[in-house]
């Protein structure tokens, strides 16, 4: 972390929640050589993450979505219920509408692709600072292509795991206590919702867009 700060310049304190030490490494490469930037803390968990923000109280947080323990999205919205102002930027390999949605919905306030760090990291951070928001075009248009899509119901995304699992209409019947009836009614509802056309197609749709892990 660089001591070599403007006492005169107000410095951004920026904590990064990843469990890659590498990645870790390399945000804080890219944020201490930038001026008026200083990477303060650091944590390798959801859990961790929430406990080094009561510590530290950073002007932005970047957080990965897929931690050990509890989740990301969990640990934005222990973050956000207990500090409401918090500046969150989810930092991820994956560009799902519906992940991205539950993040923003969470307390997230920027959303960023991995794969864009070195381009857009500090301009974001900036951004977010100033009280902005940012998310990805691509994604944006994603989430306000399926805002008016009829959600799945908390059985229709058991039944999707399920299948996704590769179990039978009858193992997901037995499995959830209910008839293979109700399951195909399920189904039915799933692929409609989804515009989808076979039930693997189903699973290939809700991983792509984040509904359901991949």
């Amino acid at each position: 972390m660089s001591n070599d700060l403007d006492p005169a310049q107000p410095v951004i304190r920026i904590l990064a929640v990843d469990d890659h030490p590498l990645l870790r490494e390399g945000l804080a490469a890219v944020i201490d050589a930038e001026p008026g930037m200083q990477l303060v803390a650091e944590a390798a968990s959801g859990e961790e993450g929430v406990a080094q923000y009561r510590l530290h109280r950073p002007d932005v947080t970047m957080m990965d979505l897929e931690l050990p323990g509890i989740p990301g999205e969990e640990a934005i919205r222990r973050i956000h219920d207990e500090f409401p102002e918090a500046v969150i930027l989810v930092l991820t390999t994956f560009k799902g509408d519906a992940q991205a949605l539950r993040a923003l919905k969470a307390g997230a306030r920027g959303y960023l692709l991995k794969s864009s760090l070195r381009r857009d990291l500090i301009d974001t951070i900036r951004l977010l600072h100033q009280g902005k928001t940012s998310i990805p075009k691509d994604i944006a248009a994603e989430i306000a292509e399926h805002a008016i899509d009829e959600r799945l119901t908390a059985r229709e995304l058991s039944v999707l795991r399920y299948i996704a699992d590769g179990h039978s209409n009858k193992m997901v019947a037995e499995l959830l206590y209910i008839t293979e009836a109700t399951v195909k009614v399920h189904v039915k509802s799933i692929l409609g919702k989804l515009g989808a056309t076979s039930r693997t197609h189903a699973v290939q749709i809700a991983r792509k867009r984040g509904i359901i892990e991949s």
